[in-house]
């Protein structure tokens, strides 16, 4: 099979291994779509802690149970399928007190970026569905970026007409903005991607604020609330450590900040003390997902809330990996699906 090795910042390189075979519990998946994302091209351009090369990566696919393990009941040949990236174990202290993202043993997969992956026992039984037949395997595929979103809504308290803001209209940012609207909140966004805040407003957001039109984005976000006075809830999606001390500085008095995006490592941001203390600010970091919010955004997207039509523009073969990884790098498209035979 041919599969795609990352061996150092814009290094990737097609290669043929054999087909994986499934131990007990686990499932090899054909894979029919992969996804790039935010994270493939982080790895890309200057690699990634979790991924040492040469290193196996990408994790957003979908595909056709290919063959499968001893003891694996709940899945069949040819049962079409996506697997979530992760699976906590359940018996470290964080698991014991419901933190399934803070998991000591949080177990990772990767590999989407082939033609088949394995998909390890945990995973299987967790976080790995059946897709109905009316779902296609691209949108299937948006189930682990679209999980973390719908955790980072939860953990966000929003409630039916609040005013929220989301600074950056990439990815996550965007299905920040459909789970939010459905919450019922006015939502107001911020990029500097004239076709991004389009799509955002798209699927609901009520002001989009092109970053590079003005002087004061803090000051034109909080001119959209009542009295000028702050969002309710302000979420940061870019990564940005400016974008997150903006963020802070969007929020009422007794707002919550949930700053999102994951920043470089060593990366460091400032606040003002008697802001953060006597506006009293619940600001607090958000990561990855749970095991609950991945089968609830599956199941989210089974009903049609989102779909591959928004989130998915181009299509490549395996052999051009490189190529939808630098259109996704141009910050013109979305994402771009890897289409397997």
């Amino acid at each position: 099979m041919k599969i795609a090795y990352f061996y150092g910042p814009e290094d990737v390189r097609i290669e043929e291994t054999a087909i994986p075979e499934p131990g007990y519990g686990e499932v090899v998946i054909k894979n029919k779509v992969a996804l790039t994302c935010g994270t493939d091209l982080k790895t890309y351009l200057r690699g990634h802690p979790l991924w040492i090369p040469p290193a196996v990566f990408g994790h957003e696919a979908s595909g056709v149970v290919y063959k499968v393990g001893e003891g694996v009941e709940k899945f069949k040949v040819g049962d079409r399928v996506v697997a979530h990236n992760s699976a906590p174990c359940h018996e470290c202290i964080y698991c014991k007190t419901h933190q399934y993202s803070m998991c000591e043993n949080n177990l990772f997969n990767s590999g989407a970026f082939a033609e088949y992956q394995k998909i390890p026992e945990r995973i299987v039984r967790q976080n790995m569905f059946k897709l109905p037949d009316t779902l296609d395997f691209k949108s299937a595929a948006l189930t682990e970026p679209f999980s973390c979103a719908v955790y980072g809504v939860d953990e966000s308290n929003i409630k039916q007409g609040d005013y929220v803001v989301i600074n950056g209209v990439g990815p996550i940012g965007l299905m920040f903005v459909k789970l939010v609207y459905l919450k019922g909140a006015h939502i107001i966004v911020t990029d500097a991607s004239d076709k991004r805040l389009e799509l955002a407003k798209k699927l609901g957001a009520k002001d989009i604020i092109n970053i590079n039109e003005v002087s004061d984005v803090v000051k034109a976000v909080k001119d959209c609330t009542p009295q000028s006075r702050g969002v309710d809830v302000a979420i940061e999606a870019t990564g940005l450590p400016r974008v997150w001390e903006n963020t802070i500085l969007m929020a009422r008095k007794g707002g919550l900040v949930n700053l999102f995006g994951g920043t470089k490592k060593g990366e460091t941001f400032t606040i003002d003390c008697q802001l953060f203390h006597y506006s009293q600010l619940t600001i607090k970091g958000v990561f990855h997902t749970t095991p609950y919010h991945v089968e609830r955004a599956f199941r989210l997207i089974c009903e049609g809330v989102i779909s591959a039509d928004d989130f998915v523009n181009n299509e490549y073969d395996i052999d051009h990996l490189v190529d939808a990884l630098e259109s996704h790098r141009t910050g013109n498209v979305i994402k771009n699906a890897i289409i397997f035979e």
